[in-house]
Protein backbone atom coordinates (compact mmCIF):
# COMPACT_ATOMS: atom_id res chain seq x y z
CA UNK A 1 0.00 0.00 0.00
CA UNK A 2 1.03 3.40 -0.90
CA UNK A 3 0.83 6.54 1.53
CA UNK A 4 2.35 9.63 1.89
CA UNK A 5 0.81 12.31 4.21
CA UNK A 6 -0.42 15.44 2.16
CA UNK A 7 -1.15 18.05 4.75
CA UNK A 8 -2.15 20.42 2.76
CA UNK A 9 -4.96 18.53 1.20
CA UNK A 10 -6.33 16.42 4.33
CA UNK A 11 -5.36 19.47 6.88
CA UNK A 12 -4.91 17.01 9.49
CA UNK A 13 -7.70 14.95 9.42
CA UNK A 14 -6.20 12.40 11.47
CA UNK A 15 -6.00 14.30 14.38
CA UNK A 16 -9.73 15.49 13.99
CA UNK A 17 -11.89 12.46 13.04
CA UNK A 18 -14.91 12.13 14.92
CA UNK A 19 -14.74 9.74 17.57
CA UNK A 20 -15.76 9.58 21.15
CA UNK A 21 -12.50 9.24 22.62
CA UNK A 22 -8.88 10.09 20.96
CA UNK A 23 -5.87 8.08 20.45
CA UNK A 24 -5.32 5.56 22.40
CA UNK A 25 -2.12 5.87 24.76
CA UNK A 26 -0.04 3.62 26.61
CA UNK A 27 0.15 4.01 30.42
CA UNK A 28 3.62 5.29 30.11
CA UNK A 29 2.80 8.00 27.46
CA UNK A 30 0.53 9.40 30.27
CA UNK A 31 3.14 9.58 32.99
CA UNK A 32 5.45 11.25 29.74
CA UNK A 33 2.78 13.77 29.03
CA UNK A 34 2.08 14.91 32.79
CA UNK A 35 5.79 15.37 32.77
CA UNK A 36 6.03 17.88 29.39
CA UNK A 37 1.94 19.28 29.90
CA UNK A 38 3.25 23.15 30.88
CA UNK A 39 5.59 22.96 27.86
CA UNK A 40 3.12 21.67 25.27
CA UNK A 41 -0.53 23.94 26.42
CA UNK A 42 1.47 26.73 25.47
CA UNK A 43 0.58 26.41 21.72
CA UNK A 44 -3.66 25.20 22.06
CA UNK A 45 -5.99 26.60 21.58
CA UNK A 46 -8.08 28.37 24.89
CA UNK A 47 -10.77 25.80 24.46
CA UNK A 48 -8.40 23.10 24.76
CA UNK A 49 -6.06 24.80 27.88
CA UNK A 50 -9.77 24.82 29.67
CA UNK A 51 -10.72 21.57 28.56
CA UNK A 52 -7.03 20.16 30.04
CA UNK A 53 -7.94 22.13 32.89
CA UNK A 54 -11.29 21.48 33.99
CA UNK A 55 -10.74 17.23 32.74
CA UNK A 56 -7.40 16.01 32.03
CA UNK A 57 -6.11 15.40 28.88
CA UNK A 58 -7.13 11.71 28.75
CA UNK A 59 -9.88 9.60 30.37
CA UNK A 60 -9.96 5.63 30.62
CA UNK A 61 -12.18 3.48 28.96
CA UNK A 62 -12.18 -0.49 29.75
CA UNK A 63 -8.97 -0.03 31.79
CA UNK A 64 -7.03 1.78 28.64
CA UNK A 65 -6.03 5.84 28.56
CA UNK A 66 -6.79 7.74 25.55
CA UNK A 67 -6.44 11.24 24.49
CA UNK A 68 -9.63 13.24 25.29
CA UNK A 69 -10.96 15.00 21.91
CA UNK A 70 -13.28 18.16 22.07
CA UNK A 71 -17.04 17.96 20.96
CA UNK A 72 -16.10 14.34 19.57
CA UNK A 73 -13.88 15.59 17.05
CA UNK A 74 -10.71 17.44 17.82
CA UNK A 75 -7.71 15.57 19.52
CA UNK A 76 -7.02 17.25 23.01
CA UNK A 77 -3.85 18.39 22.00
CA UNK A 78 -4.31 20.08 18.39
CA UNK A 79 -3.41 23.35 17.34
CA UNK A 80 -4.09 25.19 13.73
CA UNK A 81 -1.69 26.43 11.97
CA UNK A 82 -3.08 27.92 8.37
CA UNK A 83 -6.37 25.72 8.86
CA UNK A 84 -4.23 22.37 9.61
CA UNK A 85 -4.60 20.63 12.55
CA UNK A 86 -1.06 20.06 14.32
CA UNK A 87 -0.26 18.39 17.50
CA UNK A 88 0.71 20.71 20.07
CA UNK A 89 3.18 17.65 21.78
CA UNK A 90 5.03 17.25 18.40
CA UNK A 91 5.43 21.16 18.13
CA UNK A 92 6.85 21.43 21.39
CA UNK A 93 9.34 18.44 20.77
CA UNK A 94 10.06 20.12 17.87
CA UNK A 95 10.88 23.04 18.94
CA UNK A 96 13.39 21.62 21.73
CA UNK A 97 11.15 21.86 24.48
CA UNK A 98 10.54 18.41 25.26
CA UNK A 99 12.13 14.77 24.38
CA UNK A 100 8.63 13.39 24.10
CA UNK A 101 7.49 13.37 20.41
CA UNK A 102 3.68 12.32 20.64
CA UNK A 103 2.52 9.35 21.87
CA UNK A 104 2.83 6.22 19.26
CA UNK A 105 -0.40 5.17 17.72
CA UNK A 106 -0.69 8.88 17.08
CA UNK A 107 2.84 8.47 15.52
CA UNK A 108 2.04 5.10 13.44
CA UNK A 109 -0.86 6.47 12.31
CA UNK A 110 -2.11 4.69 9.25
CA UNK A 111 -0.84 1.99 11.28
CA UNK A 112 -2.57 0.49 13.82
CA UNK A 113 -1.97 -1.97 16.09
CA UNK A 114 -4.32 -4.88 17.27
CA UNK A 115 -3.46 -7.31 20.51
CA UNK A 116 -4.26 -11.42 19.00
CA UNK A 117 -1.56 -12.25 21.20
CA UNK A 118 1.06 -10.15 19.86
CA UNK A 119 1.27 -7.25 17.74
CA UNK A 120 -0.75 -7.57 14.62
CA UNK A 121 -0.45 -4.23 12.32
CA UNK A 122 -2.79 -3.33 9.84
CA UNK A 123 -3.56 -0.43 7.46
CA UNK A 124 -6.49 2.28 8.62
CA UNK A 125 -8.33 3.28 5.73
CA UNK A 126 -10.05 6.66 5.84
CA UNK A 127 -11.65 8.49 2.61
CA UNK A 128 -9.64 11.28 4.14
CA UNK A 129 -6.22 9.91 3.35
CA UNK A 130 -6.96 9.11 -0.14
CA UNK A 131 -5.01 12.16 -0.76
CA UNK A 132 -2.07 10.45 1.13
CA UNK A 133 -2.23 7.44 -0.78
CA UNK A 134 -1.87 9.18 -3.78
CA UNK A 135 1.14 11.30 -2.94
CA UNK A 136 2.27 7.61 -1.73
CA UNK A 137 2.00 5.87 -5.48
CA UNK A 138 2.86 9.33 -7.19
CA UNK A 139 6.18 9.10 -5.20
CA UNK A 140 6.12 5.32 -4.53
CA UNK A 141 6.56 5.84 -0.98
CA UNK A 142 4.79 2.62 0.68
CA UNK A 143 3.10 3.16 4.10
CA UNK A 144 6.26 1.43 5.78
CA UNK A 145 8.38 3.54 4.27
CA UNK A 146 6.22 6.90 5.35
CA UNK A 147 6.03 5.31 9.13
CA UNK A 148 10.20 4.21 9.51
CA UNK A 149 10.58 5.99 12.23
CA UNK A 150 7.94 5.67 14.24
CA UNK A 151 8.27 1.49 13.50
CA UNK A 152 11.73 2.05 14.34
CA UNK A 153 10.79 3.79 17.37
CA UNK A 154 8.45 1.00 18.99
CA UNK A 155 10.34 -1.89 17.29
CA UNK A 156 14.11 -0.94 16.82
CA UNK A 157 16.03 -0.14 13.80
CA UNK A 158 16.67 -4.10 13.48
CA UNK A 159 13.25 -4.71 13.05
CA UNK A 160 12.31 -2.59 10.84
CA UNK A 161 15.12 -3.79 8.50
CA UNK A 162 14.17 -7.32 8.64
CA UNK A 163 10.38 -6.00 7.65
CA UNK A 164 11.59 -4.57 4.68
CA UNK A 165 14.02 -7.00 3.49
CA UNK A 166 10.54 -9.55 3.47
CA UNK A 167 8.54 -6.84 2.07
CA UNK A 168 11.28 -6.72 -0.96
CA UNK A 169 12.03 -2.80 -0.37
Amino acid sequence: MHFKCDLLKCKGACCTFESQYGAPLKWEEVDSIKGILSEVVEYLPELHKKEIEEKGFYEVNNNEPLLRSINNRACVFVSYENGIAKCSIEKAFLDGKTNFKKPISCHLFPIRISDFGGDVLRFEHMEECQPAIELGEKENTTVAEFCEESLSRLYGKKWYSQFMELTGR
